[in-house]
């Protein structure tokens, strides 16, 4: 394992996170997190942006992805509700011979080589872990070790970005944070294109057609607002294609079981609205036909089975020849 003396102190150093990753989804938020990241002049620094979003939209692989481009080495740290500020710096370890060594968490060691740290689920930390980020993030650019009584400066190509959920299970980060990380960059849902996109680039051995089934139904649950997002279709695609491995299982019976036990069965309603609007679509078809709610019947409000007899015909003489036949 790699170390490095800071003022004394001998570091264990992380290791950067290696990860086989392609960002296919919005470009946009793609080219602001760059925006975000570049530094223009050497007096410029490289701003600390947040990412927020759904679980499951994004957000990590967009920034890892970016990160990729832009520095040698890229580190990830997950933060969670127990994170304490000495799992964000430097953490000491018992070694041989009852020596204490400290380990550089994948913060720090991003700070010493110049490299891209991602903060994943930012919004998971109390507090106090955040307080101790609050120099690295302004102009101090630097963090300070209570356990290792050593200030550790940032490189200057070291960049930050945290990710933070739209969900109940976070904290509120402190109003003196939030002001340290910006801009803030919206991950939202993707587009049917750029949905069936992510899944191919996930599942490229998948048939295009479970793939569009996935795909529109995503695009339906997004429409009402629903938190079913890329990640649990590509969960959903990928189980409904073990099941069909096995067989003994139609197409359609697999991705419903999928759906019921990725999520839920009350999102299967999303899988059979695809049904119902088929069968709508027969339906104002035959209402077209019968001159119910057509373009014909609105056009033509006093519209009278009679209007389609020619002018010059005298109505009287069916009546003259239905009075011979009741005579006769």
């Amino acid at each position: 394992m790699e170390t490095m003396k800071i003022q004394g102190v001998e570091l264990l150093l992380s290791q950067a996170t290696t990860m086989n990753l392609s960002w296919v989804g919005n470009q946009e938020v793609k080219r602001q997190l760059e925006a975000a990241w570049l530094i223009l002049s050497n007096q410029d620094l490289p701003m600390s942006p947040r990412i927020i979003g759904k679980p499951g939209i994004g957000k990590t692989t967009l920034a890892y992805c970016v990160a990729q481009e832009m520095a040698d080495e890229v580190y990830i740290f997950q933060c969670t509700v127990d994170t304490r500020p000495e799992d964000l710096l430097i953490t000491p370890v018992i070694a041989e011979n009852q020596k204490i060594r400290y380990h550089a968490s994948p913060l720090v060691t991003a700070m010493l080589r110049g490299g891209i740290c991602i903060l994943d689920e930012g919004n998971r930390m109390g507090e106090k872990s955040w307080a101790s980020l609050a120099p690295l993030l302004d102009m101090r650019r630097y963090v300070e070790s209570i356990i290792a009584g050593i200030k550790i400066p940032a490189h200057p190509e070291f960049r930050l970005a945290v990710t933070m959920n739209e969900d109940a299970s976070t904290f509120d980060v402190p109003d003196y944070i939030q002001s340290r990380l910006q801009p803030q960059i919206e991950v939202g849902f993707p587009s049917r294109d750029e949905e069936m996109a992510i899944l191919e680039s996930n599942l490229p051995e998948a048939p295009t057609d479970v793939l569009t089934v996935i795909s529109e139904f995503l695009q339906r649950s997004h429409q009402q607002n629903k938190p079913y997002t890329t990640r649990d279709g590509v969960n959903m695609a990928r189980y409904a294609l073990k099941l069909l491995h096995l067989g003994q299982i139609s197409q359609t019976e697999a991705i419903q079981q999928a759906v019921v036990q990725t999520l839920d069965a009350a999102a299967l309603s999303f899988f059979l609205e695809k049904k119902a609007e088929a069968n709508e679509s027969v339906i104002n078809r035959l209402q077209e036909i019968l001159l119910l709610g057509s373009p014909l019947a609105s056009s033509q409000e006093d519209f009278s089975p009679l209007d389609e007899f020619d002018d010059d015909v005298d109505l009287a003489d069916f009546a003259d020849e239905e009075d011979d036949l009741e005579e006769s």
